[in-house]
């Protein structure tokens, strides 16, 4: 209790608490996306567990990783070296995580732009996706998401507790968050290859930081906050366009 007075008094950590809140709900948004778009793929009985106990794994997953933050710091320092290019176990681990965000993201949108739902390259058999397979696809990407948090975190502060409470407020945010988002993808359809391009480009850029190409994330969301700008000004354009044949119709069968 005596080392947090210093920290609740010091309007420092607070700043350093805010900031890395923000970050962290920032780099939640692509663990948040893709829960939204599994999850989805299941029966809407099962959706809602599903959501709370991948995002509750995250959090599980987040703090048990900040009690091993001297582990954690050490997972950024080469192992081997290949071209003159070092490789840590956080890079391997980005790199796995965003290969399979990209096979993903791409089995997906080819499942999603294909009018014959039928075996192919992608799933040798075509088959529903189960309660336990989608669990065990959120905790591969909590995994990948969580560690790059933690890295984060300790490159802002060093207090723990600013970490833990930033992780607790973060991941409280998301469980909030998920069930809106994944209802709002659901019912507009055309945000669904929006959300899978996202994913797409997220594992890109994962894979491009695991060979030491860091991508600007503002640069990222910033053009993925526009593109959901046209895309919701396209959907009211939709709507008003619906809603004038509707009114159409309904004035020929008057006359």
């Amino acid at each position: 209790m005596d080392s947090l007075m210093p920290l609740i008094s010091d309007p420092a950590a607070w700043l350093a608490l805010i900031t890395l809140i923000a970050m962290e709900v920032v780099l939640g948004i692509d663990n948040l996306v893709f829960i939204a778009i599994l999850t989805n793929k299941l029966p809407e009985s099962q959706r809602d567990k599903a959501r709370r106990l991948g995002i509750a794994l995250a959090l599980i997953l987040r703090l048990a990783l900040l009690g091993t933050v001297a582990l954690i710091v050490r997972l950024t320092e080469p192992v081997f070296t290949v071209f003159g290019n070092g490789f840590s176990w956080r890079d391997l681990i980005l790199l796995a995580g965003g290969l399979f965000l990209i096979w993903k993201a791409t089995k997906e949108i080819h499942h999603n732009t294909d009018p014959d739902d039928s075996p192919d390259m992608f799933e040798p058999a075509v088959s529903r996706m189960g309660f336990n397979a989608a669990i065990g696809q959120i905790i591969l990407l909590d995994i990948v998401f969580s560690i790059d948090s933690i890295v984060t975190a300790v490159g802002m502060t060093d207090h723990i507790p600013i970490m833990v409470v930033a992780v607790v407020v973060t991941v409280g945010i998301m469980m909030f968050a998920a069930g809106p988002l994944a209802n709002f993808i659901q019912n507009n359809p055309t945000l669904v290859m929006l959300a899978l391009g996202f994913l797409l480009l997220i594992g890109t850029t994962l894979v491009a930081d695991a060979f030491g190409v860091h991508v600007p994330k503002g640069y990222i969301y910033s053009a993925i906050a526009f593109s959901v700008m046209v895309e919701v000004l396209n959907m009211r354009a939709r709507r008003a366009r619906q809603k004038r044949k509707r009114e159409q119709a309904a004035a020929e069968q008057a006359a």
